[in-house]
């Protein structure tokens, strides 16, 4: 019986009950909780795995955004890739009304994408330390290189440790390192080295995946295709990731990173899209990364994301961002080595010709590669320690076609953003090149071989979340009024004609609608991301 049905002195025992039990499974007493879960679910053989207690409930039903809750049926804690399978094909194949299915990893999500009400929540993480795991494993072929295969429930920041250990190093990342494999795949998975490197999803040989039919299925380019590219940027709507093989490369030691500064956008983004032409992977003279970002009249000049601006030249960049308002800061860094410095710098040296930032508003550091590839984790734990990590996170990525990007400064930066004076949070702005994505992969980018990456990363209280939330709104209006055919970045649509019009487009949408009734015909996976929305699932009971 559904726990809504009891009375609340009934239901306050129940939860005692559960908890109390719980307590002693993990004593390795009989889960007697088991009983309390839907019937359906009790007849699985992963049943024992299977968790409806308070702590699980409330974690597999809030994400990092904190805006939205879905409360689930069930969270599966699997110890096998089985486990997982099982339960898809039991909900695939034991009712003409299945239930919902969603993978979490981290819950890096922020409006709910990694939820399943009334369903089950797989955590993922729950395999991270099971020996019969895929976990990290470096190897190498004539054909490949060097690769590493990686199981989807595995932290990126523990891939550039177990793959160190080897000298090497993934040549793609996320900005943020504490996300799991099969989530930032299940998107995209950028930062500033997309421009050279492409997107995390074009460095994939080969995946195993678990379909929404509960097929345990591997693919790659060569074999099983259709699926490998539906489930890149896929939004795990086609099936669950539980193993990734990722390409390598030589690993560098140091990392010169260095900011400048501009009150001019329009040199300032033209100095983004010369430096990003040097592209090429074997390229000597083109830069490992590169992004921009918005600096404003809120506070000090640094964010949580990074600490760089020396303290003693703070007073100066905050009298030029309160003269203009809005400072544009371009961040570069090249990878280099003991054997690679003098090249090096005489690289930087050629490539900062001709270059257009405030003189004398130039910023340099020396770093490791790690602490460079982790510079935003030191700012979370401040901030978790201050007790202002876990709040609202109203957050809004988008693509922007080149062609726009100054209508976008003027409407967007100036107009909204700097006139409201509410933004909170560090504000990205930085160019890709399209040849580096695979149109054929379900990520979906402007048109325009070179588009920008547009970040507003807020943070918030709890009351206040909702101006912000209005701004975002506010900002995709004029977007369309003006005719900026933008793309959402970890999308956020309520129905499905919102997907198949302002996201996807008809052609586009075609691929994906077949995708979906090919690999998960009774769209059961990742119900938070309201595609399939004309489609009711059962509650489970």
């Amino acid at each position: 019986m559904p726990a809504e049905r009891f009375s609340a002195a009934t239901y306050f025992m129940v939860i005692l009950f559960i908890y109390v039990s719980h307590l002693m499974s993990t004593l390795g007493k009989p889960k007697s909780w088991i009983n309390f879960l839907p019937p359906k679910l009790q007849t699985l053989h992963v049943a024992n795995k299977l968790r409806d207690d308070p702590v699980a409930i409330k974690l597999a039903s809030t994400d990092f955004g904190n805006i939205v809750r879905e409360i689930p049926a069930a969270v599966l804690y699997p110890s096998s890739i089985n486990d997982i399978a099982s339960l898809i094909k039991f909900a695939h194949t034991t009712s003409s009304a299945p239930f919902n299915i969603a993978a979490r990893g981290q819950g890096h999500s922020v409006r709910g994408q990694a939820m399943a009400r009334n369903g089950v929540v797989v955590d993922m993480t729950s395999l991270k330390n099971q020996k019969n795991g895929y976990g990290i494993k470096v190897s190498g072929s004539p054909s490949m290189g060097w690769f590493a295969d990686v199981g989807g429930e595995q932290l990126w920041v523990d891939v550039l440790h177990a793959t160190l250990e080897h000298g090497l190093t993934p040549m793609s990342w996320t900005d943020y390192l504490y996300l799991t494999v099969g989530g930032t795949l299940s998107n995209a998975g950028i930062s500033g080295q997309t421009f050279r490197y492409g997107p995390q999803i074009s460095n994939v040989y080969e995946m195993d995946v678990i379909t929404g039919q509960g097929d345990f299925v591997t693919c790659s380019r060569e074999k099983n295709m259709e699926l490998f590219f539906a489930v890149l940027g896929g939004l795990g709507q086609f099936g669950i990731i539980v193993r990734a093989r990722i390409a390598l490369e030589t690993a560098p030691k140091r990392v010169k990173w260095v900011r400048m500064l501009y009150n001019d956008f329009s040199e300032f983004t033209r100095d983004q899209e010369r430096l990003i032409s040097n592209n090429g992977l074997k390229q000597n003279n083109a830069l490992d990364y590169l992004e921009g970002l918005l600096l404003l009249n809120h506070g000090p000049p640094d964010n949580w994301r990074s600490s760089f601006f020396p303290l003693s030249d703070h007073a100066k960049i905050i009298s030029l961002v309160t003269k203009y308002g809005i400072v544009y800061c371009l961040e570069i860094a090249k990878f280099y080595d003991d054997h690679t410095l003098i090249s090096m710098e005489e690289e930087l040296q050629v490539l900062f010709e001709g270059l257009n930032f405030i003189p004398g508003y130039a910023f340099e550091k020396d770093v490791s590669y790690v602490d460079f590839l982790n510079r935003v984790r030191s700012g979370e734990l401040k901030l978790q320690s201050q007790g202002l990590w876990d709040v609202p996170h109203p957050w809004s990525n988008l693509f922007v076609p080149k062609s726009r990007i100054s209508d976008f400064n003027s409407g967007v930066f100036k107009d909204i953003v700097l006139k409201r004076n509410i933004t909170t949070g560090p504000v990205l702005v930085y160019p890709m090149n399209r040849s580096k994505w695979d149109d054929r992969m379900s990520a979906v980018i402007p048109e325009e071989d070179v588009f920008y990456a547009i970040g507003f990363l807020h943070s918030s209280g709890f009351n206040d979340w909702e101006a912000l939330d209005a701004q975002n709104k506010d900002i995709l209006k004029f977007c369309y009024d003006s005719g900026i055919e933008v793309k959402q970045y970890l999308p956020n649509y309520k129905t499905m004609e919102e997907w198949k019009n302002l996201h996807f487009g008809t052609i586009k949408w075609r691929t994906f609608e077949d995708r979906k009734n090919q690999f998960d015909p009774k769209m059961i996976l990742s119900p938070g991301q309201r595609i399939f929305t004309k489609v009711k699932l059962a509650k489970i009971i």
